[in-house]
């Protein structure tokens, strides 16, 4: 276990060198190259900081208002009967707007619930198997300037109940 420890500290530095090491000998100016992708990395962050804004007024919103509430509240009812936990539904909506927002409901299905209880289980797994679906598909589509996402929001909702059903199922055989 301790050898597990030891690489983990070691790897990021490892291949930071590694490609230290790979661009002297290929010729390339190493640290120019990166001043020039930590400026297009930097205005990237300008150009998507409206719409990040945007998402987390509009959890923050959602959240303040009692509208994710109702919301969860019915749709919980529904998920009761197919065997996800109601409690969780708030945090399976949060979750695909913000996973910060997110982890914060998490910490408190952990106090209302605890970290080793079902809900527990399947919110802590639940959190590792879902995506931020409308973050991620306004950051990268905006970034690579995408504007006919087709079948994308179709095909991450089908994989984020996949997720969601795995996460019960994991947790049941725990």
């Amino acid at each position: 276990m301790r050898l597990f420890l030891y690489i983990s500290d070691f790897i990021v530095p490892f291949m930071i060198l590694s490609i230290l090491i790979y661009g002297i000998f290929a010729g390339v100016n190493v640290y120019d190259t990166f001043i020039q992708g930590a400026k297009r990395g930097f205005w990237t962050v300008v150009r998507l900081m409206p719409t990040l804004i945007g998402l987390m007024a509009a959890v923050g919103i959602l959240r303040a208002s009692g509208f994710l509430e109702f919301i969860s509240e019915i749709i919980g009812n529904v998920t009761e009967q197919i065997g996800f936990p109601g409690a969780l539904v708030p945090l399976t909506i949060v979750k695909m707007f913000s996973s910060s927002a997110a982890t914060g409901l998490l910490l408190d299905i952990y106090k209302e619930f605890g970290t080793d209880s079902r809900n527990g289980m399947i919110a802590s797994i639940s959190m590792a198997c879902t995506e931020t679906i409308f973050y991620t598909m306004s950051v990268y589509f905006m970034s690579a300037k995408v504007k006919k996402t087709r079948y994308t929001l179709a095909g991450a909702l089908i994989a984020t109940f996949a997720g969601l059903a795995a996460s019960v199922w994991l947790a049941a055989l725990v």
